[in-house]
């Protein structure tokens, strides 16, 4: 796998121009206030290219001059940075249970959230206009407010081919071939950029998160599935087909049950939010001794973490236990992959600690010595707000990132 990048328009001006202005839009985000020849020099563009490029992100609006900078002989240099605040984004987590989005500046600051629950087995339409009334519920203040409106950027479960902007499938909803791209840019007359899940929350960590410091992670969420996203050199890593990353249909276990991909005992079975609920009703059912069975209503995971943190042993074995099959799958990607660091998103991973300990000791007992040594396992940085942060990201990615 390597990573892909968009296609090239060789040999036009117009896309080397657009690549110049990423660069130095991004040396002016990483390292604002910043003066023009010190811009030339990190970004090595000749000044008169600079300049040019730099007077037409001020025409925009985009860059604005601040305080003057340090003098070294001659006249106070103009310092450069990002106008974050004149301009805002929109970032959309389409999930299985609800959509979440929020609105922010260029510089990732929060300026409205909203969020709309969807019912068991929504269908196309449905859930195609909830995603559109969610970003409708910022897009209307933003719009009142006078700033303008760069991108939105989709997170969407399942398979996702990013190049077209399309939801290829999601297996969870049982929805197929939605042009989200399409759809939206109709809709909002801006730009949309979409992407799967898991790679969505590894781009927000990359930025804003746990991933900052880092070139290369993995980055894997656990939830109704548990999937996988790869990143090196701050980029995505992607297969031909958009579906890399595909953790949870790993085998752990030849004879397990039936997984919904048709196979026995993928990961998935025993390492998601649903076995686990499915694991702790079983066991009541079989009689076990838990505060659980004077529950009123469906079982949920929410339920279970609520026991576990009351100490109801029973809840606490069920969320070590999945901890431990994760841990089966994590430790065969240390030996695979060899990675620095891996960071876990999903409620199983921030709700309780149980989950995320039992993880970490199997991997540490699993893993071979060597790159479990160089390994460091830790929780997502950005918690709840990682899907539509991951998904404000794309959007900054495709405004300050060259896109080769």
């Amino acid at each position: 796998m390597t990573p892909m990048p968009r296609t090239m328009q060789t040999g036009s001006f117009r896309w080397m121009k657009s690549i110049n202005k990423s660069i130095i839009l991004n040396v002016i985000r990483e390292k604002g206030p910043i003066p023009r020849a010190e811009i030339a020099k990190v970004t090595q563009l000749t000044p008169p290219t600079v300049t040019n490029i730099v007077g037409e992100l001020l025409d925009a609006g985009i860059v604005v001059e601040s305080d003057l900078g340090e003098s070294t002989g001659g006249r106070k240099p103009i310092l450069l940075r990002i106008n974050a605040s004149a301009f805002s984004v929109i970032g959309v987590y389409a999930g299985v249970d609800k959509i979440r989005a929020m609105s922010a500046d260029l510089d990732g600051n929060l300026e409205g959230e909203a969020e709309v629950p969807i019912p068991p087995n929504p269908d196309r339409s449905f859930y195609i206009r909830s995603i559109i009334d969610t970003i409708h519920q910022l897009a209307a203040p933003i719009h009142h407010s006078g700033r303008p409106l760069l991108g939105i950027g989709v997170g969407m479960s399942g398979w996702v081919d990013h190049e077209q902007g399309i939801s290829l499938s999601c297996p969870s909803l049982n929805l197929r071939n939605i042009p989200l791209r399409d759809l939206l840019e109709r809709e909002f007359s801006v730009p949309v950029e979409v992407e799967n899940g898991v790679r969505t929350l590894a781009m927000g960590e990359s930025w804003f998160g746990e991933g900052r410091e880092i070139a290369d992670f993995i980055c894997v969420h656990i939830g109704n599935e548990v999937n996988a996203a790869f990143v090196k050199e701050h980029s995505l890593v992607y297969s031909p087909s958009f579906t890399a990353g595909e953790l949870g249909h790993t085998t752990v276990d030849i004879e397990g049950p039936l997984c919904g991909c048709g196979n026995r005992g993928c990961l998935e079975v025993f390492g998601s939010s649903v076995a686990m609920v499915r694991r702790a009703q079983e066991g009541l059912d079989q009689g076990v001794i838990s505060s659980l069975n004077h529950h009123e209503g469906p079982l949920s995971e929410r339920v279970l973490f609520e026991a576990a943190r009351e100490g109801d042993e029973f809840a606490r074995a069920v969320l070590v236990d999945t901890g431990r099959y994760l841990g089966i799958g994590l430790a065969n990607i240390v030996n695979l992959f060899n990675p620095r660091r891996i960071i876990l998103c999903g409620d199983l991973i921030s709700e309780v600690p149980y989950v995320l300990h039992s993880l970490q000791e199997t991997v540490e007992q699993r893993a071979l010595a060597t790159p479990v040594a160089d390994v460091t396992i830790v929780p997502a940085g950005l918690g709840r707000n990682g899907g539509p942060m991951g998904a404000v990201t794309l959007v900054l990615m495709k405004l300050f990132q060259p896109q080769h």
